[in-house]
């Protein structure tokens, strides 16, 4: 990962020791900071705790290895490690106004930031198909082993994506304009496509198809609620009359349907609506420090660049928050879970293991009802 070797850093650029304001640069104020960095400590915490007891819920309870919850599993993973490896050191720059930690170790932090981020995406990008292919085709293709392989193939990829930038295939700055290694500005036209190929792969794809998909969602929800709503009596009185379930029954059958529905896309909507109000700031912001000279060098450049990157890392607080506000087995299995480890809450008594195929729930039509 090289340095963008300006005629105010140039000097400083490979030393261990780097200050983080030069001349001319605007710092935030003392105050301000300060309160940036109890926010930032209280979202560590956050992004720690709350994900991590989302990877052991999913790794000690066998009923919860389901696909889609092994992807979830490892999107929390990777918000774990953006927690540890990238958080901390961007926390103690903000207060400092320095950066302590090397020039060699801000290039591995820029490379780590940029592969977790590349794998949260992919896993969304990745339950968004899944979804798709479930309410919109029908389709209920992925399994645990399945899961498994995919994730493995999406850390790969992202590695792959992500590491050149540590041989040097773009500049990357070193904190004098910003409290962690970022994009900076250049001319040479390698450099500038790989950000392109980097910025692409993080927001503008994932964003598209998770946007079609949810486009596409929203459709046949919106068409199976009118069919229910049109032809209630006739949808699946044939199966609920062969199954001698009459009366009550059958509205409870279809309620569970559409309540089942609607809430879980609605909970993986709102993750889509988090990673866009969260990575669309970031992206703008890396396109312009790469090819805009006048943004770069401006003297507000380490205030933006210091909000952008809080806000970017606010989504790793942002999923667990939103598993336990959604997710109703995850705040059980949650419950269940803080006695043994905490001792602080009373013991919840254990869930029957009940496994249902998606593509059964979500399909409610002429041939089949809901189970």
């Amino acid at each position: 990962m090289a340095c963008n070797d300006t005629p105010i850093d140039s000097d400083v650029a490979l030393n261990e020791s780097i200050p983080s304001i030069s001349s001319g640069y605007t710092a935030l104020p003392a105050p301000l900071r300060i309160l940036l960095v109890i926010i930032m400590v209280f979202m560590i915490a956050i992004g720690l705790f709350g994900n991590a007891i989302v990877c052991l819920i999913v790794y000690q309870k066998p009923a919860m290895r389901s696909a889609i919850n092994l992807l979830l599993a490892t999107l929390a993973f990777s918000d774990i490690m953006l927690s540890l490896f990238c958080m901390p050191f961007t926390t103690v720059t903000i207060i400092t106004v320095n950066w302590n930690f090397g020039a060699h170790f801000c290039r591995i932090s820029a490379m780590l930031y940029w592969l977790f981020v590349l794998e949260g995406v992919s896993i969304l990008l990745i339950i968004s198909v899944d979804r798709f292919l479930i309410i919109v085709q029908r389709q209920d293709k992925l399994n645990p082993y399945r899961a498994k392989v995919i994730i493995a193939m999406s850390w790969a990829l992202s590695f792959c994506i992500s590491f050149p930038s540590v041989i040097g295939w773009t500049f990357v700055e070193v904190p004098a304009r910003a409290p962690q290694c970022v994009l900076g500005y250049t001319e040479f036209p390698a450099d500038r496509a790989y950000v392109v190929m980097l910025v692409v792969a993080i927001f503008f794809i994932p964003f598209s198809v998770m946007l079609y998909s949810y486009l596409c969602i929203l459709n046949t929800v919106r068409r199976n609620a009118l069919r229910i709503h049109n032809h209630a009596e006739s949808l699946c009185l044939s199966q609920v009359s062969k199954l001698g379930l009459m009366g009550l029954q059958k509205p409870q059958q279809m309620n569970v349907d559409m309540s089942f529905k609607t809430r879980a896309f609605t909970t993986i909507l709102i993750l889509f609506i988090g990673f866009s109000l969260c990575w669309l700031p970031h992206t703008v912001f890396s396109l312009l420090s790469v090819f805009s000279r006048q943004f770069y060098y401006s003297p507000s450049f380490y205030i933006t660049s210091t909000y952008i990157l809080w806000l970017s890392y606010l989504k790793s607080v942002f999923n667990p928050v939103v598993y336990c506000w959604r997710i109703k087995k995850f705040r059980e299995a949650c419950m269940e879970f803080m006695p043994k480890t905490f001792k602080i809450l009373p013991k919840v008594p254990g869930r029957t293991k009940r496994r249902i195929q998606p593509s059964t729930i979500y399909i409610c039509s002429e041939s089949q009802s809901a189970v």
